[in-house]
């Protein structure tokens, strides 16, 4: 799951302190005191931009927020505006167990409010109507929405389908990209199940842990650490390739939305993005323009839309991060052929297998002693010529047992000091390519992001283990795994690609070969 970056007036003057102290710190410490300098030269533009935003945010009275989560992964403190509620029953296909659900709701019309401090909500700038700045994002996000007053409310356990359901902003002045368009969501969920560990932002929406304020310094994960993070990936595969076999013409996001919630719930996994700085649902699906962050409601997925699936599970403390596109395939007569892919037009085509080889090429660059930088370019190279764009308003993360933090993972050419590849880092890389402008449109909501000119956008994700030799996807696909055309097809790679290492690739090679067997 990606994340936007924008950063606190006092994240700005601690950064600038501890990038000084960094600099006299090796200086001192090095045996060659003129190399050090030069080495810590090739981050003089990194020093004048922390000063010149320093001044700019301070003349603009930039609002104070929250301290970092992480690193570069702020999100102010404020109430997130979810969806308003109506009183008036409606029913819904899926219903949760009281073993395992909760629902929020209010008994009057009015805003619904989640991740509250001190039971205050805060006040709030209006969001423009052209508002591009990229929206929540699981990292940062200004306060763009207005307020509204709240009324009491009382919490219940489902037992059955849920009588309550919250209803898509209304905003009438706000100008969509494309055809997608918010839908009526059901009750936040909240995991009451005490044998399920819990995140730290599972209660309040607010994460507590913290990563390392230098975007250079990654976390270098122990053996017992990786063989967590094995495990949290293998789960958010399962749960991955589970809820992309239920896309079908005439199911809702929703309803993928609860199979994903009890799918983790069975494997005792907790869904991460579940009220990470207040995301309302337990995984992101986002149809044809929305670039990410799509919120799970009652649209009715149609034939050709392309859908991502955004998935982290949390498992043992410790999370686990992927995505991947699908098509709505046509509702077929039963005894045509099952290769849906003679459906599939051009323009959809080239889209996704440009987006997944772009994608490839960058996880194969990777590898120890390498910058980290250097993603980006590679993704941006590829791409440009074939006529796409990439995002830059979000980024892959470090993860771990904090969902986001170092290094940064920009997915466009960039020499930012986000540190040099070692064996133990885990990370993802998730780029979103455009078929027209790269530009974000955030909604009201203040999580969903389309691109700006309601062209299509697509994504995929791993989290990656840098090993001696190589990397690994801690993510990869499994036996039983569907074998998209893309990866068919490729001419990067073709087949399952589950790492660049001697073992990875034997273990593709023979899942593909059985793929293909049957």
């Amino acid at each position: 799951m990606d994340c936007l970056i924008q950063l606190p007036l006092a994240f700005h003057i601690l950064q600038l302190v501890l990038t000084l102290v960094g600099i006299v710190s090796e200086v001192s410490d090095s045996a060659t005191t003129w190399a050090a300098l030069l080495g810590w030269g090739r981050n003089s533009l990194h020093l004048l931009r922390l000063l010149l935003v320093l001044l700019l945010v301070t003349l603009n009275e930039y609002s104070s927020s929250s301290f970092v989560d992480g690193f570069l992964f702020n999100v102010p403190t404020r109430a997130v505006h979810v969806a308003s509620v109506t009183s008036s029953p409606l029913s819904i296909t899926t219903s949760t167990t009281a073993t395992t659900t909760t629902t929020t709701t209010t008994t009057t019309s009015t805003s619904l409010y989640m991740n509250k401090k001190g039971g205050k909500n805060k006040k709030k700038k209006k969001t423009s109507p052209a508002n591009t700045g990229g929206g929540n994002g699981f990292g940062t996000s200004a306060a763009t929405s207005t307020t509204t007053s709240t009324t009491s409310t009382t919490t219940t356990t489902t037992t059955g389908p849920t009588a309550v359901q919250q209803q898509p902003s209304q905003n009438d002045h706000f100008r969509y990209a494309g055809d997608i368009r918010p839908g009526i969501q059901t009750p936040q969920k909240i995991v009451v199940d005490e044998s399920i560990a819990k995140p730290d932002y599972a209660i309040d929406g607010t994460p507590k842990a913290k990563g390392n304020l230098l975007p250079w310094v990654v976390e270098v994960k122990t053996s017992t650490e990786i063989e967590k993070m094995r495990v949290a990936g293998q789960v958010a595969r399962e749960v991955l390739d589970t809820a992309g076999r239920a896309i079908q013409p005439g199911i809702t996001t929703d309803e993928i939305d609860v199979i994903v919630h009890e799918e983790c719930l069975k494997r005792g996994a907790y869904p991460s993005p579940l009220n990470y700085h207040g995301f309302p649902k337990s995984c992101c699906t986002s149809v044809n323009e929305v670039i990410c962050h799509g919120i799970p409601d009652d649209r009715k997925l149609k034939e050709g839309d392309i859908v991502n699936l955004d998935i982290t599970c949390y498992v043992d403390g410790y999370h686990g991060d992927c995505s991947e596109m699908f098509v709505v395939p046509r509702n077929k007569n039963p005894h045509e052929p099952d290769d849906i892919d003679i459906d599939i037009d051009d323009d959809t085509r080239r889209l996704l297998q440009t987006t997944y080889d772009s994608w490839l090429l960058a996880m194969e660059f990777v590898g120890p002693g390498k910058d980290y930088k250097d993603i980006g370019a590679i993704i941006e190279d590829y791409v440009t010529p074939r006529g796409f764009t990439t995002v830059r308003n979000f980024c892959g993360h470090g993860i771990g047992s904090v969902f986001h933090t170092n290094p940064n993972i920009l997915h466009y050419r960039n020499n930012e000091p986000n540190g040099q590849m070692a064996a133990g880092h885990t990370f993802t890389i998730e780029p979103m390519i455009c078929e027209g402008s790269p530009r974000a449109l955030t909604w009201p909501d203040e999580w969903t992001a389309t691109t700006i000119d309601g062209k299509r956008s697509a994504q995929f994700e791993h989290t990656l283990l840098i090993t001696s030799d190589g990397v690994e996807a801690l993510t990869g696909k499994i036996e039983g795994s569907p074998l998209q055309f893309w990866e068919r097809d490729s001419k990067i790679h073709s087949g399952y690609w589950l790492g660049n290492t001697k073992e990875a690739k034997q273990r593709a090679k023979e899942l593909t070969d059985k793929a293909t067997a049957v």
